[in-house]
């Protein structure tokens, strides 16, 4: 009965890859979604690019897993430490690691994804959720990203 929906966009809000997952699974668990759907052809000749230079998310997405999947595809992590990672580290001393590498000037720019999250909710029935079936409530924010595109 719940949904939510997951969606990459560019460094303008332009929406990249969108999915949708049950309301009780947690945010990390789509971000492999997110990240095998996207693609951006490139203006010349040659396969689209499907990975970007940086990942900015939200405190959860900050797992040990997470990262290592970012950092295997070559894509830079701008994910704040939560704070019970943090006491955990601390707590273990030296054997706790190094603390994960966190650009502050980078993650301010991590409001574009809510403002393009704010646009997609103009829509009466994605903001309410009216549609029953996944797949027509995903149609309806590939529609909503496609009218992004559009307009831009």
């Amino acid at each position: 009965m719940t949904t939510k929906i997951h969606h990459a966009v560019d460094g303008q809000g332009r929406p990249l890859a969108v999915v949708v997952t049950p309301g009780q699974a947690h945010d990390g668990q789509s971000l492999p979604l997110l990240l095998g759907d996207l693609r951006v052809p490139r203006t010349g000749a040659g396969h689209p690019r499907t990975t970007p230079t940086m990942l900015l998310g939200d405190k959860a997405y900050s797992s040990r897993a997470i990262r290592a999947v970012l950092k295997a595809r070559g894509i830079t992590a701008v994910i704040p430490e939560r704070r019970d990672q943090q006491e955990h580290r601390h707590r273990r001393g030296s054997a706790g690691g190094r603390p994960s590498k966190f650009d502050p000037v980078a993650y301010k720019n991590r409001n574009v994804v809510e403002l393009s999250f704010a646009l997609l909710k103009q829509w009466r029935g994605l903001a309410t959720r009216f549609d029953k079936l996944a797949i027509v409530y995903r149609s309806a924010a590939v529609l909503a990203a496609v009218l992004v595109w559009i307009r831009i």
